[in-house]
């Protein structure tokens, strides 16, 4: 934890998370704000989101709607709204302010026009920081996150922090990775350029097949790396014998994490 800065602002908020901490209020009836450097730091790999069949026989149900920033603060409160939280009045009204200025946003998720998930966070560069969601109903805030994690893709950003690990972000593909990775990753993804609300949201059936491209293709991709690893030791007759598609370099991997 480190010492809180003596003025909070939006510049100053921004300034934090390239720096890569972030602020948390004690509760929220506390006037305390902390902020937080953790030495495992959460993220999501953009191209691991773990779709699971229930979820996607869920998503294809459609008996929802999807919206971006139609409600921000809506979200915001929701996700305050629980018996324990790190959300108190300051909190809450900096990261309406952030929203104000473009770089905080909320994916929304809808049921006959009530709010029944969403998640938000603060965007800069190519970083999306996950601040908190909520759900309403069962899987709406894993809803919320799978159309999140598409827009993040098709929008150009690499970084997705969760801030900490939860077996429930584990649950969709959520990892934890050292303080000094995530420092690389977060120094890579701020130089990179992104749009969050300017993405078209897919439907119900393309989100579907989205996410089993990138199973399918991550399937591929450790078929080839298995195949080549077995290679390894044989004479060299034959390797040479080998198919050529068997024998071909398997592609670097994204990133390289444990998870929990």
């Amino acid at each position: 934890m480190k010492d809180p800065p003596t003025e909070l602002n939006p510049r100053l908020l921004l300034q934090a998370y390239a720096a890569g901490i972030f602020p948390m209020a004690a509760s929220a009836d506390s006037d305390d704000i902390c902020w937080f450097d953790p030495q495992h730091r959460g993220i999501i790999l953009l191209d691991r989101f773990r779709m699971s069949r229930s979820l996607a026989k869920r998503v294809r149900r459609a008996d929802y709607q999807v919206a971006v920033n139609r409600d921000f603060a809506g979200v915001v409160a929701a996700c305050a709204d629980r018996p324990e939280t790190w959300i108190n009045a300051e909190i809450s009204d900096f990261y309406r302010q952030m929203h104000a200025i473009g770089h905080a946003h909320s994916q929304e998720i809808y049921a006959k026009g009530c709010l029944i998930g969403g998640v938000y966070g603060v965007t800069l560069g190519g970083a999306f920081f996950g601040e908190s969601m909520f759900s309403r109903t069962r899987d709406g805030s894993k809803i919320a996150l799978a159309y999140l994690v598409h827009r993040l893709v098709a929008g150009g950003f690499t970084l997705f922090d969760t801030q900490f690990g939860t077996p429930h972000l584990a649950s969709l593909g959520g990892v934890e990775v050292s303080r000094a990775k995530y420092r690389r990753m977060l120094t890579d993804a701020l130089q990179q350029q992104a749009g969050f609300a300017a993405v078209d949201t897919p439907g119900a059936d393309d989100l579907v097949r989205f996410y089993r491209g990138q199973r399918q293709e991550h399937e591929r991709i450790r078929f080839k790396a298995g195949t080549h690893l077995s290679l390894i030791g044989k004479p060299q007759s034959q390797v040479l014998t080998a198919p050529a598609a068997c024998s071909a370099e398997p592609r670097r991997r994204s990133a390289d994490v444990q998870g929990h």
